[in-house]
């Protein structure tokens, strides 16, 4: 299992990698995140040991339930080994209720799924109380589906400005899934959309410079995600090839659980 999943894990850093060369980005531009919900804690160690140090969940409680985990597992290899792998960096890619804000800012190191000024005031509020500033990137409904999170497209460049006031969240960027459909030339007119409304706010709408976060992409659709000019890319099923039975089809991490 641990060859498997090392040669995954290069097969789709080697993806990534023409993807760039294709859009004539550098590899280092792109963050692979790798999305662990359908994966055992003993895959999740594997895979941080094979270097990968940017982790994705999709469930809030299995977000905390697995960094803790983890956590404990370095601390316990640090006490061996005195220098153990990185602690990964947790990024909730899924939808966060409001209930659960207050218990899942301690592990997260983005929020990739804000989709509301509710929410993003309840952050802002939890932050203050803890005195840190969380980051967080806002969802966009870019492919304009029923029933998919986000918020509506052409809201996004008032949302981001109502957001940059809020003094404890720091919006880093946006965040969208593709569509969820076969045909190629649709998935990349989402993503290049996406791209053309990041390159707009970053540029014209005063955006705090530390915007410069676009998560997009997951297993079936990274690579167009890549050209289009994603910084992230959240991939679950295309690293654990062999290793699990993830389910079939499109990645959705936006039903991986209801609003409570």
């Amino acid at each position: 299992m641990k060859r498997r999943l090392q040669d995954n894990l290069k097969r789709v850093r080697e993806r990534i990698e023409a993807a760039c060369a294709r859009a004539h980005r550098p590899p280092a531009s792109v963050t692979l995140v790798g999305v662990t919900k359908y994966v055992s804690l003993e895959v999740i160690r594997l895979l941080i040991e094979a270097g990968l140090t940017d982790l994705g969940e999709s469930r809030p409680q299995e977000l905390i339930r697995r960094a803790a985990a983890t956590r404990e597992w370095l601390g316990r290899r640090r006490a061996v080994e005195g220098k153990p792998p990185p602690e990964p960096r947790w990024h909730l890619i899924g939808p966060l209720q409001r209930n659960k804000v207050a218990k899942t800012l301690p592990w997260t190191a983005l929020i990739h799924s804000v989709d509301t000024l509710r929410l993003a005031e309840d952050i802002d509020a939890h932050s203050a109380k803890l005195g840190v500033v969380t980051p967080v990137l806002l969802e966009l409904n870019a492919a304009d589906e029923s029933g998919k999170h986000g918020i509506a497209f052409p809201a996004a460049p008032h949302m981001v400005e109502v957001l940059s006031t809020l003094r404890h969240i720091r919006l880093c960027g946006l965040m969208a899934m593709g569509p969820n459909t076969p045909d190629e030339s649709r998935i990349r007119f989402v993503f290049e959309r996406m791209a053309e409304m990041f390159g707009d706010i970053r540029r014209k709408r005063g955006a705090r410079e530390d915007f410069r976060v676009l998560s997009m992409g997951m297993s079936a659709d990274f690579e167009f995600a890549v050209e289009a000019g994603a910084t992230h890319v959240r991939v679950g099923s295309a690293l654990f090839e062999g290793i699990i039975d993830a389910p079939r089809g499109r990645e959705r991490a936006d039903t991986a659980e209801a609003p409570s």
